[in-house]
């Protein structure tokens, strides 16, 4: 598992952000975007050996553009040299709520899970109703030993509990939260050896797949907004 031309692509590129480098160098992104698929693809397959509803996936679905918008941002560069996908039962949808991996050189790879989305009203109200009445199952799972080991619960938060929820809820703090993820920072270092990588990856999605499934649980039967 080779991952060598996306690091050196995602390199050239965030040291050349701008269009006139990006046109010229298509066979580099090409080359660089099949290896990530091929990355998935090897994800999809050690993954599915836990969660088989990810299995359909194809990588082509899972992944992100490389261009970003730039309308209401300071930064004006064209493009974010990073790798992404999300890999759920529904692909790449925020909902349900999968398995997050960003390539970014520079020490800003990551691997998440969770609901990184704060701005589904529908979704944060689901979520919270459901830690109302499943509070402990919420604090068995995010105070497992191996998971404190790796991960914190993460989330856009509110200063105070929302009305219509109790102050006093043993889990109040965490019903302030807009969303719920999970953020493990991996080094450029970690990124040089792609079957170390894929083994280290694979063994902290399993970490996290009881802290998903209890989110994919509350978000039962949420739609996603018409666009």
């Amino acid at each position: 598992m080779d991952m060598n031309l996306m690091i050196k692509y995602l390199t050239d590129l965030s040291e050349n952000n701008n269009r006139e480098w990006y046109h010229a160098h298509k066979a580099e992104n090409k080359a660089a975007n099949a290896e990530f698929e091929e990355l998935i693809q090897t994800l999809i397959l050690r993954i599915g050996e836990f969660d088989s509803s990810i299995l359909h996936n194809q990588p082509k679905e899972l992944t992100f553009k490389l261009v970003r918008d730039t309308r209401f941002s300071h930064d004006k560069s064209p493009y974010n040299p990073a790798f992404r996908a999300h890999i759920s039962s529904r692909g790449k949808l925020p909902v349900p709520v999968g398995y997050y991996l960003m390539v970014k050189p520079g020490g800003h790879s990551f691997l998440g899970g969770g609901l990184f989305a704060d701005m589904f009203k529908d979704a944060t109200k689901m979520v919270r109703d459901y830690i109302t009445g499943h509070g402990e199952e919420f604090e068995e799972i995010i105070h497992a030993p191996e998971f404190q080991k790796y991960f914190k619960v993460q989330g856009t938060s509110l200063k105070n509990v929302p009305a219509g929820y109790d102050k006093e809820h043993p889990q109040a703090e965490y019903l302030k939260f807009k969303s719920w993820y999970l953020e493990y920072p991996i080094s450029d270092e970690a990124l040089v050896d792609g079957e170390a990588f894929v083994t280290e990856a694979v063994k902290l999605f399993e970490i996290m797949k009881p802290f998903n499934d209890y989110l994919n649980k509350a978000l039962d039967g949420f739609q996603m907004p018409a666009r």
